[in-house]
C-alpha cells in the first residue's frame, strides 16, 4: 500500500503533467466542490477581496478559464505555450479530513521563440476522494509577484 507521501507526490506530478499537456479539462476535475485557486500579485499574503491579484477564483471563475484555454478563447495562448513543470521540496502536513501540502515549482515556458522561466511556492489543501485527492484550495505564489508579469494566459 502506498504512503501519504506517494499519493500526495503522485497527485502533484498528475497534476503538473496535465497543466503541461493542455489537458485542462481533466486538470479541473482535480478539483474539489466548493475550492479556491489564488496568484497573489504584489504580496504574499492580503486579503483578495480588496487588492488585486493574478487570478482568484472560485471554481465557476476556474472553469471559464479552463473552457477559454479549451475552447481557444484564450487568444493570448495563440500559439499556446510549450511548458514543464518541475516540482519539488513537497511537505505534508495530515489533517485527517484535510491536508496541508507546500511545494516549490519552475515552470520552463516557450512561446513565440522567447523562453521563460517562473519559479514560486503552491500551498494546497487536498481532501482525501476515493484513493486519490481533490484541491480544494491552490495559492501558488511566484517568485517574481511583485515584477511585471508577461503572459499568464496558462495556469500556474
Amino acid at each position: 500500500m502506498s504512503s501519504l507521501r506517494e499519493k500526495v507526490e503522485n497527485f502533484l506530478y498528475k497534476e503538473a503533467r496535465l497543466m503541461d499537456e493542455n489537458r485542462y479539462m481533466e486538470w479541473f476535475e482535480l478539483f474539489a466542490d466548493p475550492c479556491l485557486y489564488w496568484l497573489p500579485a504584489n504580496e504574499e499574503d492580503y486579503d483578495p477581496n480588496k487588492h488585486a491579484s493574478l487570478f482568484y477564483g472560485d471554481r465557476n471563475i476556474v472553469n471559464n478559464h479552463v473552457i477559454r484555454l479549451t475552447e481557444g478563447k484564450a487568444f493570448a495562448q495563440e500559439p499556446r505555450s510549450r511548458m514543464r513543470r518541475v516540482v519539488s521540496n513537497i511537505e505534508i502536513e495530515d489533517g485527517g479530513e484535510e491536508i496541508s501540502v507546500h511545494a516549490n515549482f519552475i515552470i520552463n515556458e516557450i512561446r513565440k521563440h522567447e523562453q521563460r522561466y517562473h519559479t514560486g511556492r503552491t500551498h494546497y489543501k487536498l481532501a482525501p476522494e476515493g484513493g486519490s485527492f481533490k484541491i480544494k484550495y491552490k495559492k501558488s505564489v511566484l517568485v517574481s509577484l511583485d515584477e511585471m508579469q508577461e503572459n499568464l494566459t496558462f495556469l500556474v
